[in-house]
């Protein structure tokens, strides 16, 4: 499905949702360094959630659940070569992740697992931006 928004208000909210992507990066980074490591992963998930959403709306590429973000940014970036596979498959893994540590019992993750993701977070988002500045 396609945006019928004009390139101003499709530019707007693209940098909107990556600037929410960048203030729940520092969300997980405060909730991880209180030791709430499910909630850290929850949080990063979202971060990098809200990076791609704004790259599938600078593309003109609208979807409505996490299912179909993750897919569309597989078929339409990862795929393509636009960006390396190693970032579809971090994706992937935070989305197993957050659906485990919110819906999953006896689920724990632990302060090295949250202290590894941070920074490929934080690369990851990079990367979104710069395919959202291109």
């Amino acid at each position: 499905m396609k945006y019928s928004m004009d390139e101003k208000s499709i530019s707007a909210l693209s940098e909107f949702r990556l600037q929410r992507a960048k203030q729940t990066l520092h969300e997980a980074m405060d909730i991880a360094s209180r030791g709430h490591h499910i909630a850290a992963v929850n949080r990063l998930y979202y971060a990098c959630f809200y990076a791609v959403n704004g790259l599938l709306i600078k593309n003109k590429i609208i979807v409505r659940t996490h299912t179909g973000v993750k897919q569309m940014f597989g078929l339409h970036f990862v795929k393509t070569g636009k960006l390396d596979p190693v970032f579809g498959r971090f994706y992937s893994r935070l989305f197993n992740d957050r659906i485990s540590g919110d819906y999953d019992d006896f689920v724990s993750f632990d302060k090295e697992m949250v202290e590894e993701l941070i920074p490929q977070a934080e690369e990851f988002i990079c990367q979104i931006k710069e395919l959202i500045q291109k």
